[in-house]
C-alpha cells in the first residue's frame, strides 16, 4: 500500500514534504525529499512563482521509520513574509505554506478550543464553533438512567472476567455523586481522572510557564483558565465521600456500563453510567492537579485556590492510607465500556504530588518525599523519555525547574531539564523528518503524535529556562512532522494543512459515518501512526508498514487515529509557544 493511501488521500502526497502551515521568520527552516538519488539535488524556495532561495539537498539514505529513501532541505532563516511560499527539488513542489509571525495564534486558539467541545454537562452553542459543532448538554439530569447527576458505584459482579476473576475483587459503594461537568476524555463518553490530571496539568502550565516565557494570543489566557477550572471542577467531584470506604480518594473513572456505537451523540447515550473502584493514581493526580490550579488561582480567586489545595491535602493523606490500590486492565473484560487507565508503577505520580504539594506550599515534608523519590534527579527513573499520562514524572521535574522555590539543588533540577533537552535535539538531529521522536525498538506507541509533543515541551521549557534560540528552533522544526513533513505527507491536525486529517474515531464528529454530523473541529489532533496497529481497521489497511506509515485516517482506527483531550494538551503548549516565538518581521 502506498503512504497516500494508508493516509486516507485520495491523491499522492509531493514528494517535497514540508510543514503545510509554514514556518516562522527568522527560524531554521527545513523540509524532505522523498528521492532515491545518490547525489544532492538543487532546490528553489519560491514565494508566488519567484525564487527566493536556492541550495542543495542533503542526501539522508534510507530511512527505516518511514520507509523510504530520503534528502533533507536546510533552508535557513528566511527574512520574508507571504502567504504563496513552496519549495521545488527533483521535480517535485511541496504544498504551499505561509511564512508569518502570526503562524500558530490561530492552531493555539483552535486547540485550546477543542477542549470546550469536549465539555460534558453542558450546552454547546453555535457561538463555540459553529452550528456544525452545537449539541444539547449531554449526560445531565433527565438523560437517560439520570446522566451524571447521581451516578452509582459499578455493582459488585460488574467487572468478572470470563475466567471468573473479579477485577475489583468485590468492590463497590453505596453512595452516589453527582459528577456532572469536565471533559469527555477522548472520541468516547467516559471520563477519567488520570487522563484528566496530566491535561488540565497542561493547561495550567501555559498559564503558569509558557504565557511567562512568550505572550500568548489575544484572549488565551482566560479561555486556559475557564477550561482549566472547569475541569479541576469536575476532579473535586469524583472524590469518595467521608464515611465511605477509600474516603478522600479519587474515583479512577465514570464510565458507561458497555461501549456505545458510532454515532453516539452523549446527550442520546443510552448506557447506564457508574463510577469505578477509587484508584491511588488517580487520587494522586487529582492532588497534582488541584495543588497546581492552587497556585494558578491564588490571585485571581483566592477562595476557589484554598478549596484546591484543601482538596489536594486531604486527597495526599487519603493516598498515604492507601498507597497502593491499583486500577486494573479492565480490557480484558469482553465490553468494558471504557478505557482501563491501569497503571502498576506510581513512583512518578508520587513524585508529581509531592512536587506540586512543595511548590504550592514549600512544606518541608513534601521536600523530603521529592527529595527521596527515585524520580527525583540523581534517581534511577528517567523521566523525561515518553512523558504521557503513565509517565509524570518528567512534568513534573519541569514544574520544579520553572516555578521559582525555594528548593535547595533547583540548579541541579534546572541542569536535568536542560540535559534532557540537549538529549533531544541530538535525537532530532539524526532524523530526516526532523521530529524527535525515534523509539529504541524502531516501533512507534500508542498516540505516537502526543508522546513526540511532550519532547517539545521539553525543549520548551529549555528554552523558557536559558533563552537559547536553539531549543525554539528544536521546538519549530519538531511540529514539521505534526503538520506535514512525515511520511505520509499528512497534517495530523484538523483544518491545519492542505492535507488535515478529518476522520478521527469519535462518537458525535462522525461524518465518516453520518454525513449530518460534523467532522472533528479544526485544531483536533490525531494520535497518529502506532505499529501494534491494534483495531481492525488499521491492522488490514495498514499493519506491518513502517513505523511512520501505520496510519489511516478512518472513524474505525481507533488504534492509530483517535482524539483525546491528553494528546492536545501539549499541542496546546507547543502551539502557544510558537505563536510568541518571534517578533513580525520588518
Amino acid at each position: 500500500m502506498t503512504a497516500a493511501a494508508a493516509a486516507g488521500s485520495s491523491t499522492s502526497a509531493p514528494r517535497v514534504r514540508a510543514n503545510q502551515l509554514g514556518w516562522l521568520p527568522g527560524v531554521p527552516a527545513h523540509a524532505t525529499l522523498v528521492t532515491d538519488a545518490v547525489g544532492p539535488l538543487p532546490w528553489s524556495l519560491m514565494l508566488d512563482g519567484r525564487e527566493v532561495a536556492r541550495g542543495l539537498t542533503t542526501p539522508r539514505g534510507h530511512d527505516a521509520s518511514a520507509g523510504l529513501d530520503v534528502h533533507t532541505i536546510d533552508v535557513g532563516p528566511i527574512d520574508l513574509e507571504g502567504d504563496g511560499f513552496a519549495i521545488a527539488a527533483d521535480g517535485a513542489v511541496s504544498d504551499p505554506f505561509a511564512v508569518r509571525a502570526d503562524l500558530y495564534a490561530g492552531l493555539a486558539r483552535d486547540a485550546l478550543r477543542f477542549f470546550h467541545l469536549q465539555r460534558s454537562g453542558v450546552e454547546i452553542g453555535p457561538e463555540v464553533a459553529g452550528e456544525a459543532y452545537a449539541r444539547p448538554a449531554g449526560h445531565v439530569a433527565g438523560s437517560p438512567h439520570g446522566g451524571d447527576a447521581d451516578v452509582p458505584c459499578l455493582p459488585a459482579g460488574h467487572a468478572v472476567t470470563g475466567d471468573g476473576v473479579d477485577l475489583y475483587e468485590g468492590w463497590t459503594g453505596s453512595h452516589r455523586l453527582d459528577v456532572t461537568g469536565g471533559w469527555y476524555d477522548a472520541g468516547d463518553h467516559g471520563k477519567y481522572v488520570v487522563n484528566g490530571g496530566i491535561s488540565v496539568a497542561q493547561l495550567l502550565g501555559a498559564c503558569e510557564w509558557v504565557g511567562g516565557t512568550v505572550p500568548l494570543p489575544d484572549g488565551m489566557e482566560r479561555a486556559l483558565r475557564d477550561e482549566a477550572r472547569w475541569e479541576l471542577e469536575w476532579l473535586l467531584r469524583m472524590r469518595v465521600p467521608s464515611g465511605a470506604q477509600y474516603a478522600g480518594l479519587a474515583h479512577h473513572k465514570v464510565s458507561d456500563e458497555r461501549w456505545t456505537p458510532i454515532p453516539t451523540l452523549p446527550h442520546e447515550d443510552p448506557q447506564p453510567r457508574y463510577l469505578h473502584r477509587p484508584s491511588t493514581a488517580a487520587t494522586l493526580n487529582l492532588v497534582a492537579a488541584a495543588a497546581q490550579g492552587a497556585r494558578v488561582f491564588a490571585t485571581e480567586d483566592p477562595e476557589f485556590a484554598a478549596t484546591l489545595l484543601e482538596a489536594a491535602q486531604a486527597s495526599y493523606a487519603a493516598a498515604l492510607r492507601h498507597p497502593d490500590l491499583l486500577a486494573p486492565n479492565t480490557n480484558v473484560l469482553a465490553n468494558a465500556g471504557s478505557g482501563p487507565y491501569d497503571d502498576t508503577d506510581l513512583r512518578d505520580e508520587w513524585y508529581w504530588a509531592a512536587v506540586e504539594l512543595y511548590l504550592a506550599t514549600g512544606d518541608e515534608r513534601r521536600l523530603e518525599e521529592l527529595r527521596a523519590s527515585d524520580c527525583h534527579v540523581g534517581g534511577p527513573v528517567d523521566v523525561f523519555a515518553d512523558i504521557d499520562w503513565q509517565r509524570v514524572g518528567g512534568l513534573a521535574r519541569l514544574h520544579l525547574a520553572l516555578v521559582p522555590s525555594r528548593l535547595p539543588e533547583a540548579d541541579a533540577v534546572r541542569a536535568s531539564a536542560t540535559a534532557a533537552a540537549d538529549a533531544i535535539l541530538a535525537t532530532q538531529a539524526g532524523q530526516p523528518f526532523g521530529h524527535p521522536y525515534a523509539p529504541h525498538d524502531g516501533r512507534y506507541d500508542w498516540g505516537s503524535n502526543g508522546l513526540l509533543l511532550n519532547q517539545l515541551t521539553v525543549l520548551g521549557a529549555a528554552w523558557s529556562l536559558t533563552g537559547e534560540s536553539r531549543y525554539r528552533d528544536g521546538l519549530a522544526e519538531g511540529m514539521d512532522y505534526v503538520l506535514g513533513r512525515n511520511a505520509l505527507g499528512v497534517s495530523y491536525v484538523t483544518g491545519h494543512g492542505a492535507r488535515s486529517v478529518h476522520n478521527q474515531h469519535s462518537r458525535w464528529y462522525a461524518h465518516q459515518a453520518d454525513p449530518r454530523l460534523p467532522h472533528p473541529p479544526r485544531g483536533a489532533l490525531s494520535g497518529g501512526p502506532n505499529s501494534a496497529t491494534p483495531d481492525p481497521v488499521s491492522a488490514a489497511a495498514v499493519g506491518g508498514l513502517p513505523a511512520q506509515q501505520c496510519f489511516i485516517d478512518d472513524i474505525g482506527a481507533w488504534g492509530v487515529n483517535e482524539i483525546t483531550v491528553n494528546w492536545n494538551a501539549p499541542l496546546v503548549q507547543v502551539a502557544a509557544l510558537l505563536a510568541g516565538a518571534v517578533r513580525p518581521a520588518r
